[in-house]
């Protein structure tokens, strides 16, 4: 019992020396020195970590993640995929203030993983668009494959919006928000499609994708249209994001004022 009582002592003792004094109510006169948010947004769900640079700037480091799984079919081609969404990022943003809580925020998304991986179906005798020609899906040995999405891993980035993560009073609870876009490199879309393509029906004139110049052809020709498609309206990803403060600590004052 005695044990567990030290145990106890010592483990808050090393608490106590390793958080500032005010985190336990102790500071008369605080400033900003770290923070801790969580939020949602177009990003997905994030949290985001704080510290204070000067009285009107702020540098902020966070993660944010969403993942959905949906079926759809791309109209171009008339291939369905069914899929995962997958939204990953790391931000590392400086805030600068110019009145009342109101900041514009460049930054850096420095792992920009957002992409998405389906597996294609087109059922025996259904038609499929490559290139502007059309196929059927063989009746024998339907055509089947996947199709990706990937983006750039690093993306700059620029905010702006209203809220401190650290704001520059006794508060310790608020909320903040952020606008803006990240600017994304093109993205890449790949196809890979198998089995037997038909250009009379589901079964006449057959041939594998594979081997079949022409199909394969289409193919590439249609991956790159997609590409091209994509590059002119994925460059930009909006953020919208609205977060709460968890967590804040202060940097005490000493009596000749300068922050301890």
């Amino acid at each position: 019992m005695k044990r567990r009582s030290l145990f106890s002592l010592a483990t808050a003792l090393c608490i106590a020396g390793i958080l500032p004094a005010s985190c336990f109510g102790q500071s008369a006169a605080p400033l900003p020195r770290f923070g801790i948010e969580v939020n949602a947004g177009t990003l997905g769900a994030g949290i985001q970590a704080a510290t204070a640079v000067t009285h009107k700037s702020n540098v902020r480091f966070g993660f944010n993640y969403f993942s959905y799984s949906a079926s759809t079919t791309s109209s171009g081609t008339n291939i369905t995929f069914d899929g995962k969404l997958k939204l990953e990022s790391g931000e590392l943003l400086y805030d600068q203030y110019l009145f009342g809580g109101f900041h514009i925020s460049p930054g850096l998304a420095m792992y920009y993983g957002n992409q998405a991986n389906g597996t294609a179906t087109i059922p025996a005798g259904q038609t499929v668009t490559l290139n502007s020609v059309q196929y059927y899906s063989s009746a024998s040995v339907p055509i089947t494959g996947t199709g990706s999405f990937t983006s750039s891993k690093f993306a700059p980035e620029v905010m702006f919006g209203f809220g401190n993560l650290l704001p520059r009073s006794a508060r310790h609870f608020t909320l903040n928000f952020d606008m803006g876009v990240v600017f994304v490199r093109s993205p890449l879309i790949q196809l890979n499609l198998v089995g037997n393509a038909c250009t009379i029906s589901a079964t006449a004139g057959c041939s594998p994708i594979a081997t079949t110049p022409t199909v394969e052809s289409n193919l590439m020709a249609e991956q790159t249209k997609l590409n091209n498609t994509a590059a002119s309206y994925l460059k930009y990803w909006p953020v919208i994001r609205l977060g709460f403060v968890l967590v804040r600590c202060d940097a005490p004052r000493r009596k000749d004022g300068i922050v301890g």
